[in-house]
């Protein structure tokens, strides 16, 4: 039996005592990291919003197995949202309808969810009409005739059913149900609600596909209500993918027990927690970042130096740089490569790691004096 035939589906239940501290800690920490946020720069705060909503959008997609491409998703948010940045470059018209859904869903999270909301959502996902090489229902419930809505592994003949959502022809029911207690007023904390939603969403699965990106932007659209504000500055969907395999096994033992959901919501909370506590060491790198341009800009470099500083402040930038390393990224000459080095290392922006010969190496000092 699936948790939508059993008898008391969709009335959730679970134990307000088990998940009580964990809740008071959740919103202890979004009220200190939101404050934290109040208190730095416009830009600053505006970046730090950036580089999440674009971890959010990439994360979500991987958790489906879809690759994109960062820079693209970065331009998108920042073109939309009238945030100046430097290197902008054209994004497809699958990653701009991700990008747009995303946005509505996060800058708009007071308007009520609607059937047409989210018809326009899944409209954005799949601008032409197919999934891959599949053509699929867009901007509509999934139907009767795409056959059951199993997730499953394993090999033909062998396979191994997950799940397997409502059928097509309860899905009027399920979500005007889901779609009235979205919207209505009551004393459930909002970080509950989006732990309640997220499962009940991905459950009832009323779309052919893209579902579970979907049900996270719902669970922001209830976490940007929860914050009060429309910028993002931890994602759940980073969070998520680091955790994916058990996300999944929450997931499918939920599916397969009943309506009480103290577990599921136990488990949704420490990873909420967890994505607070890395977007805390995300918010130091930020203000790291600002520090070091600030202590720059008291004597500004020339553009080869500005350009490998930025590219070691990247999260994506691997060791350690190095004279050919930065002859190589720059293209200029070893000798001038050098110079530049030397000079950054003087005025201590630049420190030499431990070894000689070939091997001398350079980092980014831990804090900035």
């Amino acid at each position: 039996m699936w948790i939508h035939e059993h008898q008391n589906w969709p009335n959730f239940t679970w134990n307000t005592e088990v998940l009580a501290s964990k809740l008071a800690d959740i919103r202890h920490r979004q009220g200190r990291l939101l404050g934290r946020m109040e208190r730095i720069g416009f830009e600053l705060k505006q970046e730090a919003s950036l580089n999440t909503l674009t971890k959010d959008i990439v994360n979500s997609s991987a958790i489906e197995g879809e690759i994109l491409n960062p820079e693209e998703v970065r331009s998108s948010i920042a073109r939309r949202l009238g945030i100046h940045i430097a290197g902008l470059v054209p994004a497809s018209r699958h990653v701009e309808g991700i990008v747009e859904m995303m946005l509505d869903a996060t800058q708009m999270f007071s308007k009520p969810l609607t059937q047409d909301r989210l018809f326009g959502w899944h409209a954005a996902l799949f601008p032409t009409g197919r999934s891959g090489m599949h053509r699929i229902t867009v901007g509509e419930w999934r139907t009767i005739d795409a056959g059951p809505m199993q997730v499953v592994s394993g090999p033909i003949g062998r396979e191994k059913v997950h799940f397997e959502a409502p059928s097509a022809d309860k899905l009027n029911n399920e979500m005007t149900n889901f779609l009235r207690w979205f919207d209505q007023k009551s004393d459930l904390d909002p970080v509950l609600k989006a732990g309640i939603a997220h499962l009940w969403f991905v459950t009832i699965h009323p779309f052919e596909d893209g579902n579970g990106r979907i049900t996270r932007a719902i669970g922001d659209m209830i976490l940007a209500r929860a914050d009060g504000t429309p910028d993002r500055f931890y994602s759940l969907s980073s969070q998520i993918e680091a955790e994916r395999k058990s996300y999944y096994n929450q997931l499918e033992n939920q599916q397969r027990s009943t309506p009480e959901i103290t577990c599921w919501l136990e488990w949704f909370l420490d990873c909420l927690g967890r994505a607070i506590s890395n977007a805390e060491q995300t918010l130091s790198r930020v203000l790291f970042k600002a520090q070091l341009w600030d202590k720059i800009n008291q004597n500004p470099v020339n553009e080869r130096q500005r350009s490998i500083i930025n590219r070691m402040l990247e999260d994506d930038f691997v060791g350690y740089i190095n004279t050919s390393k930065y002859a190589k990224l720059t293209k200029c000459s070893n000798d001038t490569a050098l110079r530049d080095i030397q000079a950054l290392k003087t005025r201590g922006i630049f420190i030499q790691n431990a070894g000689g010969g070939r091997s001398i190496s350079y980092r980014l000092p831990d804090r900035v004096e």
